[in-house]
């Protein structure tokens, strides 16, 4: 339901999609089917292509026109860091950097890479080409969870942050991830967030360093975004059920009722999404990266076709948002 509703979306305004790793197959097939399908106009990266599938189009950095141009917005972006002109050129001709500077451009919408690179280097090369959002200082990251139950959530999509950037946030840092998960529930689920600021402690039950690190966060966040509807410290069970947060966390207006969850750290969070998605037979899309200018995502190196394409579709989704 999830990918149909995001798949019925992305059709109203079409948006230019890059893929940095177009040799691989997996790539060209999810690109072939975008094109197909009209939901994104496809652009990939590489060298040496063969037959090309309609609606298709492919870049060979060396031969393209516009490198000089994406040389220079990625040496007046790195060279307060020492970055010379000809190393900027060097790396603008990477296909990753290439597709993070058509996006920097506006000659493309949105980036979807990781299939070969690494998060690191996808990551990386987003920071470096296409830069965080004005104001925005903690770039995150979110998963699109769709579990089989539809009481929770919303109608069973939740949003976990951050799994697969920001180790260990600081309060200053969780904070901006949770505002910016709340804009991405907006944009992906376009649902109001319920944010629910995760601990192994409810409301005082459990003390710590880490609870105190949540119970700021919650401040900083009521602070900079008081119209956000947030509450913790709060337990997974008193965040996702009813019964259980009317026992642990009374009057809580976000208790039993949150979609869109924040973990504490990395760990937690990567753990949480792949138990849900392996034990709890969850769909689970993602990573998008949050807090950058335009959007850029990554993809696991073990991605499937169909993961290709629907992160395409998201991407597509977010650059309308």
């Amino acid at each position: 339901m999830a990918r149909q509703k995001a798949r019925a979306r992305a059709m109203r305004p079409k948006k230019r999609i890059v893929f940095p790793e177009g040799n691989d197959p997996r790539i060209s097939a999810a690109a072939e089917r975008l094109a197909k399908e009209e939901l994104v106009e496809p652009v990939l990266i590489g060298k040496g292509f063969g037959q090309v599938p309609a609606g298709v189009r492919f870049i060979e950095p060396d031969a393209s026109g516009k490198l000089a141009a994406y040389s220079r917005i990625y040496y007046e972006r790195r060279r307060s860091k020492g970055i010379t002109e000809v190393e900027a050129a060097a790396i603008a001709r990477r296909p990753l950097y290439f597709a993070a500077l058509m996006v920097a451009a506006n000659d493309a919408d949105g980036f979807v890479g990781g299939a070969v690179n690494t998060t690191a280097e996808t990551v990386r090369a987003a920071l470096h080409a296409v830069g965080p959002a004005p104001e925005v200082k903690t770039v995150s990251s979110v998963f699109l969870m769709a579990v089989e139950n539809p009481a929770h959530g919303s109608n069973g999509l939740l949003l976990f942050a951050d799994c697969a950037v920001v180790i260990e946030p600081a309060p200053v840092e969780l904070a901006e991830i949770a505002i910016a998960t709340a804009r991405s529930t907006r944009t992906l689920l376009e649902t109001e967030p319920i944010v629910a600021l995760l601990s192994y402690s409810t409301k005082g039950s459990g003390k710590g360093k880490r609870i105190d690190q949540v119970v700021e966060a919650l401040r900083i966040v009521r602070e900079r975004a008081p119209e956000l509807r947030i509450d913790g410290e709060l337990q997974a069970d008193a965040a996702l059920v009813e019964a259980v947060s009317r026992s642990k966390a009374r009057g809580s207006t976000v208790g039993g009722r949150a979609n869109t969850l924040i973990f504490p750290d990395l760990m937690s969070a990567n753990i949480a999404y792949k138990l849900v998605e392996r034990l709890g037979g969850a769909a689970a899309i993602g990573p998008f990266l949050q807090g950058l200018r335009k959007p850029a995502n990554d993809l696991s190196r073990g991605c499937s076709e169909e993961d290709v394409y629907h992160v395409a579709v998201m991407t597509a989704l977010q650059a309308e948002g």
